[in-house]
């Protein structure tokens, strides 16, 4: 990367965000316009606050904490920032601890793991976080730094119109919410001598930390991106089960069927639709390629979960049609002449539509591969991470062919 060497203004603190690609820039562009006021009121009133953003791939390319911080700091040497904090979208972990983030007050640098601050509200998450983490470098992390700017809060809170962002104390990362009481989140400080860092954030529970870090980490895959792929799988599953409509075995069926079976034909159906795109679209990570088998499991399990989302809304949309179809397409009486007039009720066309939704997500799978796989494949953590290391490695070889010219 070009150096940009500026004139410092000593009356303006420059902060430095450097996130991941994807939703962990979506989430720095958004917050750009608050930080400065928050890290005002949390921070120093009595400096200008500044915010510039600069998108890496190697931020989520490497699952290593001091790649990042190393990373970290070069952003923030070349752009003479005051401080740095990047924000990846990898899990990390410290022996087997589910490390959350980490600053050093030293080195002016943090960073910040996206998926282990859980699912929702990723926003405000995410506001808290930088906060502290800002605090924590500004300040320093001693026992005596943070009494004194639990004093400070203190001392601010009959002024508390950002009290809906601003935590309650100088150590906590962020405000307790639910998830925080299930797997909290510990502090440490005065690390070990090779460490670049002097405070970490971890948690420590195997079981809810990896059930926080999998909402995240779902999250961070954006399912909802993948969902408007289904258009031809749409059209293919209705016209199929549209065909079936038209004869009564569909309708005997769906007066049959008790509400276990109705259950187990839908969840069959969603699965072989995810087992199928999987399959076809090569979206299975292999133990050999993921840094380790506990990762290989969790990207993975991820995936899965990713992709469960998505063929969720597509079989709403599939049930929303068929829904619509049957009540204008299938007469009552002819239903009631099938199932018989003392069976039939109004209920009986929401159990044909589910039952039609069902069947014909299970065609519509043997044709469920989807138009653009570029995105498809991009919601799977694995194929991310290789795709933004080969962007990293390149963009270094160009810089350096530059550099050589010059």
């Amino acid at each position: 990367m070009s150096e940009k060497k500026e004139e410092r203004n000593e009356n303006v603190v420059t902060l430095g965000l450097v996130p991941a690609p994807d939703l962990a820039a979506a989430v720095a562009e958004e917050i750009k316009m608050e930080l400065p006021g928050l890290l005002s009121y949390y921070v120093n009133s009595g400096v200008e606050w500044k915010i510039e953003i600069k998108v890496d791939s190697l931020t989520g390319a490497t699952s290593e904490p001091g790649e990042i911080l190393d990373e970290t700091k070069i952003w923030k040497n070349s752009y003479t920032w005051d401080y740095g904090v990047s924000i990846t979208d990898l899990p990390l972990f410290e022996n087997r601890d589910l490390v959350v983030a980490e600053a050093s007050a030293k080195h002016r640098v943090a960073f910040l793991s996206l998926p282990s601050l859980g699912a929702v509200p990723i926003k405000s998450r995410i506001e808290e976080s930088i906060l502290q983490l800002v605090n924590e470098m500004y300040y320093g992390s001693s026992s005596s730094a943070r009494d004194q700017q639990q004093k400070r809060l203190q001392a601010k809170r009959i002024q508390t119109k950002q009290k809906s962002v601003v935590k309650r104390g100088a150590r906590q990362l962020m405000k307790e919410r639910v998830s925080e009481w299930l797997s909290p989140i510990y502090r440490k400080t005065q690390l070990e001598n090779n460490r670049q860092t002097e405070v970490i954030f971890i948690v420590r529970s195997r079981l809810t930390g990896g059930l926080r870090l999998l909402s995240g980490m779902v999250r961070a895959n954006r399912p909802w991106l993948i969902f408007p792929e289904f258009k031809r799988v749409v059209a293919i599953a209705f016209a199929t089960g549209s065909y079936g409509l038209v004869f009564p075995t569909m309708w005997r069926l769906s007066g049959e069927y008790d509400l276990h079976r109705f259950i187990l034909l839908m969840v069959t159906s969603i699965m072989a639709m995810v087992i199928w795109i999987v399959l076809a679209h090569g979206l299975w990570e292999k133990k050999s390629t993921a840094d380790s088998p506990y990762l290989a499991k969790l990207y993975n399990a991820t995936t899965v979960i990713t992709l469960i989302i998505s063929v969720l809304f597509y079989y709403l949309l599939l049930f929303s049609l068929f829904l619509l179809a049957v009540f204008i397409f299938v007469p009552a009486s002819l239903l009631a002449d099938e199932l018989g007039a003392e069976a039939f009720h109004v209920a009986n066309y929401f159990a044909l539509a589910w039952v039609a939704s069902s069947v014909a997500t299970i065609v519509g799978a043997l044709g469920a591969v989807l138009e653009r796989e570029e995105i498809v494949r991009n919601a799977t953590y694995g194929y991310r991470q290789r795709r933004r290391y080969e962007e990293m490695k390149k963009r270094k070889q160009e810089q350096k062919e530059e550099e050589n010219w010059s």
